[in-house]
């Protein structure tokens, strides 16, 4: 326990109610680390350092006793700042809303807090979890901790950056065209969007109501299995939400995939959008050794990825202006530059255009569900290239499209992203694996057999 910012969450709950180790120790272990490292990082908005300590003290009190309040008992998580946390401002890291104090937690922020976990503070994303990385906002852009002179995925950049970098072993972020598998794919962590209304959305500032969801982000596959358990679950109230049976994410982890069939989307990275060298080798490496470990692994065709980020940039944009087109109108200037650039795109979406969009959302929808009565779990690539420089703002334009994201924002699937190596220059590549609606177990259970045979869990950034 020397290194108590690299524990995973499930270690340290497992400590904390074994009563090896004090949720005081931890968090302020974590804080320290903050301390020294955010300045170079800037994972953070606001550390909320008081109120973390109170409730370690909390909950160190309860473990002592006995009364655990859940699997999370005494772990620190960090919190997207587009996610209330009552007595904090959601700012959406924007001048528009820096003083929208939070009166409630986030449905989400709700049941990590029921499970135990000890929120630390607000973290960094791009403005209105679209604009960015921007360098004319009120707080600075997070950056990589494999390379702090590199972007490090966004939307949900703070709790990308945060985790790799141990700040915190679990974060929430949201993804709406990508915006926690970004990050992850980024940071060499593992980031997974649920299917659409697995986890509410409630208390979370909306960009696309027909394509947003909030995730868990960890540095294994565990405790991503372990936190989707804490914050999934039907909510009346939030019209999206899913009332489906779920749970039990954790019960095929170390099961083994023999005999489960792997569809390789090969077309997103060769013909699509074609991937830098690094990444083609790097996904051709996981196809192999999950053969190796026992599953059939096959071609699958789907759509384009030209038209899945049609579809997705219709329906974000038209959904986006109808939520930012008063204030935009207002107040313009309080926007940063690529956050107006990006939202003001939607002005000029028509009815027809929507219309279009969702009807061919719906024949895509049919054509990923007919490729899953033929696999198990689709293997494709996430990002195209490793990280470039975050200012470099002619190659973050360039290659922030180059993604095979969009198209399960466009239909729903649960779909994860993790480490599929690093990169010559010592950036994490990564790979993405997607299930059926619901099945996010065995999505689980093919990364953790990818994350076991290449360790991916425990590589860190070298940044201390």
């Amino acid at each position: 326990m020397s290194e108590l910012h690299w524990m995973t969450v499930g270690a340290a709950a497992r400590a904390i109610a074994a009563k090896e180790l004090s949720p005081v120790d931890l968090t302020k272990a974590l804080l320290d680390r903050i301390d020294t490292l955010d300045p170079r990082l800037n994972a953070f908005i606001r550390v909320d350092g008081e109120a973390a300590m109170a409730a370690a003290l909390a909950a160190e009190t309860e473990a002592q006793s006995g009364r655990l309040r859940g699997p999370l008992h005494g772990v620190p998580v960090g919190i997207k700042d587009i996610i209330d946390v009552a007595g904090l401002p959601t700012t959406c890291h924007s001048k528009v809303l820096q003083d929208n104090m939070a009166s409630a937690d986030a449905v989400c922020v709700e049941k990590l807090r029921g499970a135990g976990a000890i929120v630390l503070g607000k973290l960094s994303t791009h403005e209105f979890a679209i604009g960015g990385p921007s360098f004319d906002l009120p707080w600075p852009p997070a950056r990589n901790p494999w390379n702090t002179d590199h972007h490090p995925g966004g939307s949900s950049s703070g709790s990308g950056s945060g985790v790799a970098a141990g700040l915190f072993p679990m974060a929430l972020g949201t993804d709406t065209g990508g915006s926690v598998r970004n990050p992850a794919s980024c940071c060499g962590i593992v980031g997974l969007k649920p299917t659409y209304g697995l986890v509410s959305r409630r208390g979370v500032f909306p960009l696309s109501f027909t394509l947003d969801h909030v995730g868990p982000m960890t540095r294994t596959v565990a405790d991503n299995a372990l936190m989707l358990e804490a914050i999934a679950g039907h909510d009346p109230l939030d019209p999206g939400s899913a009332a489906a049976s779920q749970g039990h994410y954790a019960a095929a982890l170390d099961r083994g995939i023999r005999g489960l069939r792997v569809g390789f989307v090969r077309h997103f990275h060769e013909i699509d959008t074609p991937a830098h060298p690094e990444v083609t080798a790097a996904l051709e490496h996981v196809a192999r050794s999950l053969q190796v470990e026992g599953a059939e692994v096959r071609d699958i065709k789907l759509p384009s990825l030209g038209e899945f980020g049609a579809v997705n940039r219709v329906i974000l944009q038209s959904e986006a202006w109808s939520i930012h087109g008063p204030w935009l109108g207002e107040r313009p200037g309080d926007y940063g530059k690529l956050g107006r650039q990006r939202l003001m795109a939607g002005a000029f979406m028509s009815a027809g255009d929507y219309m279009l969009a969702s009807r061919r959302r719906l024949q895509m929808i049919a054509e990923v569900e007919a490729a899953f009565r033929e696999v198990d779990v689709l293997l494709c690539a996430s990002s195209m290239d490793p990280a470039c420089r975050i200012e470099d703002t002619a190659e973050v334009e360039r290659t922030y499209p180059r993604q095979a994201r969009t198209p399960f924002n466009v239909t729903g699937h649960p779909a994860l992203a993790m480490m599929a190596g690093l990169s010559v220059g010592g950036l994490p590549v990564s790979v993405q694996f997607v299930g059926r609606y619901f099945d996010e177990a065995t999505v689980f259970q093919v990364a953790r057999a990818w994350e076991r045979v290449a360790g991916t869990d425990k590589k860190h950034p070298p940044i201390v």
